[in-house]
């Protein structure tokens, strides 16, 4: 099925949205030309479009952007996430002819092309959400430039595609190398960070919290975190199925076995959820953006969330549970007042949370920043358990 293309565009018809469907989608080429395949997901947020662009949880997705009008406040140094846009492709209603913010450092075009991110512009894309919230997320293609051929060929590279589900792709966003960041204030002790696709504001937020962060490749083993000498570990959010991180799961499992204090955020939940003994599995279309109602359920708080995920654990609200992977008793903590998806877990007899969305919530909203003073208390928490001087935060090898 073929969309007609708004009659503006119709004399310059350069690109196309092609969905496993068969829908076809016509617009205008924005940023990179050429063809992007992923999977075509849409972000409900009103606002940060660089804080999206820049979440390398995106990373080969189609990112439609609900909000119809895209790039007015270009793009800054300061607001960047990471250190490129990530999604393989950016679907938008009304790409901006201007630029108008003092902190404006550039263009949207500029950046995406830049970057490689190929994108189309002109699209319905109030239709293309309606699409997806009804078949669910699918696999796509943007084409323009030479990629722009016939209707059958683009549809045949699109559905010749790899699927999401199955897809590892931590290994795409990690960092390549370890890397050290100090402590901001009275530093607490060494947090080991697991890079699965973090997020530049997360990592400052742990540092506000008196951390040392190493930050480690996804692939990290066990003996090499621990060779750090942490005092708590961290798994960040990050792309892909976490049924296809099994290594990942492994090491945290080591972790937990070590007695460390654990929080994870995103991907790091759906890891902690299989790494006690749950499943996952996969969502049908997802939850993306800044206004994702989320119930806490030891305090009854309301909170709206910033989120990106296409993936949830696969465990029962309301109950005590056993951990089938032999670590004690777990509870959901939080879940999505939308459609009652987990958000959150709590282990009750190992040091050990997690949260399905992003607290550090660039760009906002800020009703979930409190984790991270929460994270602390548990690390020292813990210490006093154990009878441990918190200022011995390192131990001679």
């Amino acid at each position: 099925m073929t969309t007609p293309a708004p009659a503006a565009l119709r004399q310059a018809q350069d690109a196309a949205l092609v969905l496993e469907d068969g829908t076809i989608y016509r617009g205008t080429a924005y940023g990179a030309a050429g063809r992007a395949l992923g999977e075509a997901v849409f972000a409900t947020g009103m606002t940060g479009y660089q804080e999206t662009l820049t979440d390398p949880s995106y990373a080969g997705q189609i990112v439609v952007q609900t909000s119809p009008h895209i790039g007015n406040t270009g793009v800054n140094d300061e607001d960047a996430e990471s250190r490129r846009a990530w999604p393989a492709g950016y679907v938008v209603r009304a790409a901006s002819r201007v630029v108008s913010n003092w902190r404006a450092d550039g263009t949207l075009d500029a950046q995406l092309q830049q970057d490689g991110v190929v994108g189309i512009a002109g699209v319905d894309t109030r239709a293309i959400t309606r699409r997806l919230r009804d078949a669910g997320a699918m696999r796509a293609g943007v084409f323009s430039g030479d990629a722009l051929v016939d209707d059958e060929s683009m549809l045949a590279a699109v559905r010749e595609s790899p699927q999401m589900a199955g897809r590892s792709l931590a290994e795409v966003v990690s960092t390549p190398e370890a890397y050290t960041l100090p402590a901001i204030g009275e530093p607490l002790g060494t947090l080991a960070v697991l890079d699965l696709g973090v997020k530049a504001s997360t990592l400052r937020y742990l540092q506000e919290e008196g951390f040392d962060l190493v930050v480690l490749p996804q692939d990290a083993t066990l003996d090499e975190v621990l060779a750090h000498r942490p005092i708590a570990a961290f798994y960040s959010n990050g792309p892909g199925d976490p049924a296809a991180s099994e290594s990942q799961v492994v090491l945290l499992q080591g972790l937990l076995r070590e007695d460390l204090p654990f929080f994870g955020i995103c991907f790091g939940n759906q890891l902690l959820g299989r790494a006690l003994g749950f499943g996952t599995y996969k969502l049908p279309f997802g939850h993306r953006g800044i206004n994702q109602p989320v119930l806490d359920t030891a305090t009854g708080r309301v909170e709206i969330t910033s989120q990106n995920h296409g993936f949830a654990v696969d465990a029962p609200l309301h109950e005590e549970l056993a951990s089938p992977a032999g670590f004690g008793r777990v509870e959901v903590s939080h879940y999505s007042l939308n459609d009652q998806v987990v958000e959150g877990l709590r282990a009750l007899d190992i040091p050990a949370f997690s949260v399905q969305y992003h607290p550090e919530a660039a760009a906002g909203p800020n009703d979930a920043r409190h984790l991270f003073a929460r994270f602390k208390e548990l690390v020292l928490q813990h210490r006093a358990a154990l009878g441990t001087d918190s200022t011995d935060t390192q131990k001679d090898a």
